[in-house]
Order: structure tokens, then C-alpha cells, then sequence
């Protein structure tokens, strides 16, 4: 049994939770712009983002953390999805779990169940980052004009992911669907970000999805 100090971060009385883009006011965008946008975007705002760090050379850390999430440990630069639920690599000795609003408190306490007795840290860092969502024909083309980072498919398959300079700043670009790709942004940057893909998708067409 873990003896770590393990609480609900999430409010649970009432208080309205905002998103890194709540300002934006993105739902008032939906349904307007082009006909047949090039690029689609979605804010996954809310979800539980956790960071967990252990040794991933160590296969009974591995059978933890796929006993606790049903996951298995993804390897370098490489991302699994299940359901709602992703586990990213993110270096050596760490990893990114993202889970539905609600469901990270329950995420880490099994995590620390089944991980009793490894080194390990888990760390709630939901409310410091959020994630994008970008589908379409064209995202790739916005990818070239933002990253000097290799998205030709050859390198930059379905199930990769990468932390990488963006707009002259640093993120996470993940590819999770044949024309479908995730950002992982700092909520600090969210405004920047925002304004840099509304130029950046000009020429092709930007549409919000709710």
C-alpha cells in the first residue's frame, strides 16, 4: 500500500472550471469559416494530464503500469491510445498519461497500487497544460510552416510523437490518425498558439469543431 499523499485535485463543489482558450470563446466559432476546411480544430480541454516517471527498463514496472491502465509502456518517440486515454513517451525514465476530465485522481491511485515498491513519481499537471486537436488535409502543410521538425510520413508515422520547437516556442506534436494530430501546449503559450494557428491555417481554411 502506497503511503504517498494522494488527493483530488479536480474541484467537486460547483466552481466552473475554465480552459486554457475559455477566452477564445471557440464554441461561438463552430460551424462558421469554410465549407471544406483544410484544417480542423478541436480543444480537448479539461482532461486529466498526469506525468509518470520510472524505470522503463524494468519489465515488472512495465506489467505495473499496463495492470494499472491496461496499456502497455510505450518506447521511444511513440504513443498508445486507448479509448479516451493515451500514454506517451516523453524521455528515458518518463511518460505522459492523459485520461477523461474527471478520471486522473482514479488513474494515479491505481498507478501507486500497482507499482508499490518501485521508484517511481506521479504527478498530476493537468491544470498546466492542455491538448489540441488538428484534422484534415492540409494539417501537415501547417505543420511544415510551424515546426522544422520532418513530417513526411516516412518519418513521422501514425503513433509517433515528439517534443519539438513550434512557432518559435516548444511543444508536443502527436500523429494519431492518418490526417488527424495532437498538441500538447503549455497553458502559459495557449494565446500564442491560438493566434499562430488561425494565421498559419489561413490560406487552407480553419474550422472549430465543438
Amino acid at each position: 500500500m502506497t503511503t504517498a499523499n494522494v488527493y483530488q485535485q479536480r474541484p467537486t463543489t460547483g466552481e466552473k472550471a475554465e480552459s486554457p482558450l475559455f477566452h477564445a470563446d471557440l464554441g461561438s466559432l463552430v460551424g462558421k469559416g469554410r465549407n471544406n476546411p483544410g484544417v480542423t480544430l478541436r480543444e480537448k480541454k479539461l482532461l486529466g494530464h498526469l506525468t509518470l516517471r520510472g524505470d522503463g527498463h524494468d519489465a515488472a514496472f512495465a506489467a505495473g503500469v499496463h495492470q494499472a491502465l491496461g496499456m502497455e509502456l510505450p518506447g521511444p518517440l511513440k504513443v498508445v491510445i486507448s479509448g479516451e486515454s493515451s500514454l506517451q513517451w516523453l524521455g528515458p525514465d518518463e511518460w505522459l498519461l492523459i485520461v477523461p476530465s474527471g478520471e486522473e485522481l482514479g488513474a494515479e491511485q491505481r498507478l501507486r497500487e500497482a507499482l508499490v515498491g518501485h521508484h517511481i513519481a506521479v504527478i498530476n499537471v493537468s491544470g498546466g497544460q492542455s491538448l489540441l486537436e488538428l484534422t484534415g488535409p492540409k494539417v501537415r502543410e501547417l505543420l511544415m510552416k510551424s515546426t522544422s521538425y520532418d513530417v513526411h510520413p516516412n518519418n513521422f508515422p501514425v503513433g509517433k510523437a515528439v517534443g519539438t520547437v513550434f512557432a518559435k516556442s516548444q511543444l508536443v506534436i502527436r500523429h494519431t490518425g492518418e490526417d488527424t494530430w495532437e498538441l500538447v501546449i503549455r497553458r502559459s503559450f495557449s494565446d500564442y498558439w491560438w493566434m499562430w494557428l488561425q494565421d498559419a491555417s489561413a490560406e487552407y481554411g480553419l474550422s472549430i469543431q465543438g
